[in-house]
């Protein structure tokens, strides 16, 4: 590092530093006078409306709160040369007037208001709040609160006489919040002018290092932050701080059920992983014909609410489905506890596990399959010592993937998971069903955790210590067939059995948007379409917001891969922790986190759209960046090198190699960020606005209210909006056929 340079920047920050710290005392000494003056005329205007009779003052006492939020005022009557509190004690200012009362600043204030002098104490006070009247005290938040304390005299009508004097309390907590705020501002200047200076002055890279800071700063914000306020919220009770929620949580009631969510989440992951990577491999390393056709049907559990095939299959095969107990005549089966939770979560997840194992497979050279085949090695030997290796970052991403979500859900469970118990469904209960604790579900939302960052270590670790590096040049363009008919043959059945019990889903939400009452009456009607008409500004809101959610998270995603895989920084594995931390917090707690973090300042983002597109991007910013880094694990370094070697700088490089190499991780990470945020339902539930509504709300508001037929219109109309802008999506954005292959019967 230069000494020069590093001299100049430690003198530039300290310059700006001092500089901020004057600006701050400046604006902190001019705003505390203004509001003490401003109190100072308030309380003497209000005392000067004092009535005539005193059996009066009690109310009028009450009243100062209009004028000062927050304050409190006590009558002291003028008795026998001294004064005395006679109209507005209670618990809090008695417990204050015995504690200081007898003090030489509250005697000498006293003798003040007896020349009738207005006085302001110049020393603060502490007052308990918590013990004035209920009506009172939920005016401040905090139990112990500092105030100011102001004895403005009673003048009787001689003018020259004190008849008492009303002791006022002005609770600080305005000058306080308007220091947090002004101090927030001048510690992020600090900070941003820091990093800045930092990266411009004392970095090779200034580009990179831009690139990092703008990462840190939107994780520490909209993940960090929401998390810290939540984690806070679990070591609260009755704004004190206790262990009494965490021990709640470790109780045997919770214990079962974070028992019950790892079952869930192993046997949905693995199954679904198992089917995704099937049907991967019959559309890309296969010679099957119908892929584009079979890529569409496979996707389609992601662009509907999650709590809409539970409902086909409960309609379906529940206790009175149409298929079990009307056709079949099953009178003992039910679809309710963890094998029927497994198979819709498998369902409703292994898309996931299927787009991501894809972009894997299609970015395998094939050249070393093609050796393998040439020196007589079998299709299985070939597949087993080396196909199958090379997609194993891949299958450990889309496991790892589908079991954070599978923890997280709660939708699913809600409806169909029985007398199992699941952590996610618990917090849910305790969120909103006891009484708004926050902070219990906050601490079950942890506990959710635990599991999911050991699960995302242990990938990380395992990856880390193998090389799977393909792709170093230009790739192959063909691929070699290593399944014979038999094997094909397996693939494809499964392949159509997993897409026609989907299709038999989904066919049943259309056919309930044509029938008046589903399970009751089947009578055929248009009625149920008048939901698009009184959901229309619902629909506009979900699409203008998704569409600009998508390309966002596409773009942040695979800069942040490019960074994580490509760069070595200062905080990288932090950064990583942070950015896939999002998918394993149940999506309420998302929700409740962004309300409490975002509904003051500085960042007042409740009700507006802003909010619900961050939520979007954070919520799904974790595939994309799992797509990015499974995608470069794969992308020699040295094509990047050669390009830095010709003058390229950083954004050239990402923009014209790095992004078309790992284009099918882009689609993939903006087309499932869009349908899923058309899709939220937890998270968005809490942010939604009267001018930001969001369809899934609408929808499953019908589904509570049991309106299945219009619940049923709108899925279609989502499914319909999902599929067309999912193809346009494919339509427009270039294909440079750079992975495209060809498979190559041997």
């Amino acid at each position: 590092m230069n000494k020069k340079r590093f001299v100049q920047f430690v003198i530039a920050a300290m310059v700006f530093i001092a500089a901020d710290i004057w600006i701050y005392t400046s604006l902190m000494g001019s705003f505390t006078a203004y509001v003490e003056e401003k109190n100072y005329d308030e309380v003497a205007l209000f005392v000067q409306t004092a009535p005539e009779e005193k059996s009066e003052y009690a109310k009028w006492l009450s009243q100062v709160e209009e004028i000062i939020p927050g304050s409190v005022a006590v009558y002291l009557d003028y008795r026998d040369h001294e004064f005395v509190p006679t109209v507005g004690m209670n618990a809090a200012t008695d417990a204050l007037w015995q504690q200081a009362g007898k003090s030489n600043a509250f005697r000498q204030a006293l003798e003040s208001s007896y020349y009738l002098e207005t006085i302001k104490l110049r020393d603060q006070y502490q007052v308990r709040y918590d013990l004035l009247e209920p009506e009172r005290g939920s005016t401040i938040p905090t139990d112990r609160t500092k105030v100011h304390i102001y004895f403005v005299p009673v003048i009787a009508d001689n003018g020259y006489e004190a008849l008492g004097t009303v002791m006022i309390l002005v609770p600080s907590t305005g000058i306080l919040g308007f220091t947090r705020l002004l101090r927030i501002f001048a510690v992020g200047a600090a900070i941003a002018f820091v990093a800045i200076l930092w990266a411009v002055m004392l970095t090779r890279d200034p580009v990179t290092s831009f690139m990092v800071l703008g990462l840190m700063v939107i994780v520490l914000i909209f993940v960090a932050y929401p998390l810290l306020e939540a984690l806070r919220l679990s070591f609260m009770k009755n704004g004190r701080f206790s262990l009494e929620t965490w021990k709640l949580g470790l109780s045997p009631t919770y214990i079962v059920a974070l028992w019950g969510s790892l079952k869930l989440g192993v046997a949905t992951a693995t199954a679904s992983t198992i089917i995704g990577f099937m049907i991967a491999f019959l559309v890309e390393r296969t010679a099957f014909k119908r892929k584009r056709l079979i890529s569409i049907l496979a996707t389609m559990p992601v662009i509907s609410p999650p709590f809409s095939l539970s409902l086909s299959i409960i309609l379906l095969f529940g206790n009175n489905g149409l298929i079990t107990t009307q056709l079949l005549k099953m009178k003992t089966f039910s679809i309710y506890g963890l094998g029927g939770l497994t198979v819709v979560q498998t369902i409703s997840m292994f898309p996931i596990a299927f787009l991501t194992i894809s972009g894997v497979l299609k970015q395998i050279d094939s050249t070393v399959e093609d050796a393998s085949l040439d020196l007589s090695a079998t299709r299985w030997q070939t597949f087993r010592s080396i196909t199958l290796p090379l997609a194993t970052p891949g299958i450990l991403s889309a496991w790892m993937l589908v079991f954070t979500n599978s923890l997280a859900d709660f939708a699913n469970p809600q409806l169909l998971a029985g007398s199992l118990k699941v952590l996610s469904t618990e917090a849910y209960m305790i969120v909103t069903g006891r009484m708004n604790d926050l902070g219990g579900g906050a601490m079950l939302s942890f506990l959710l955790l635990l599991p999911t960052l050991t699960a995302f270590m242990v990938q990380r670790f395992w990856v880390a210590r193998k090389s799977f590096v393909t792709v170093t040049g230009k790739p192959s363009t063909t691929l070699a067939d290593l399944t014979s008919k038999q094997v094909r043959t397996v693939l494809s059945v499964v392949t159509y059995f997993v897409i026609g019990f989907i299709m038999l889903l989904y066919l049943t939400i259309v056919a309930g948007a044509f029938v008046k009452n589903w399970g009751i009456d089947y009578t055929f009607t248009l009625s149920n379409w008048k939901a698009v008409v009184d959901s229309w500004e619902a629909i506009k809101s979900t699409v203008l917001l998704s569409l600009i959610a998508a390309p966002t998270a596409g773009l942040l995603s695979m800069i942040a891969a490019m960074l994580i895989v490509r760069k070595n920084f200062p905080g990288k594995r932090f950064l990583e922790v942070l950015m896939m931390t999002p998918y394993a917090i149940p999506g309420t707690l998302v929700g409740i986190s962004y309300i409490i973090a975002f509904n003051k300042p500085p960042l007042m983002l409740v009700g507006t759209a802003a909010i619900i597109v961050i939520n979007y991007v954070i919520r799904e910013l974790p595939v994309g960046l799992e797509n990015g880094i499974t995608a470069l694990h794969q992308i020699d370094p040295s094509i990047e090198e050669a390009a830095h070697d010709l003058g390229a700088d950083v954004p050239t490089v990402f923009r014209t190699i790095v992004l078309p190499l790992v284009r099918p991780a882009f689609i993939s990470s903006m087309s499932y960020t869009f349908v899923r945020a058309m899709t939220a339902v937890s998270a968005i539930i809490f942010l939604t606005s009267a001018k930001w509504y969001h369809l899934t709300v609408k929808i499953l508001s019908y589904s509570e209210n049991i309106r299945f037929g219009l619940a049923s219109v709108l899925c279609t109309v989502l499914i319909i909006i999902v599929l067309g802008v999912f193809g346009l999506m494919q339509l427009l954005v270039k294909d440079e056929k750079l992975t495209q292959k060809s498979i190559a019967m041997r």
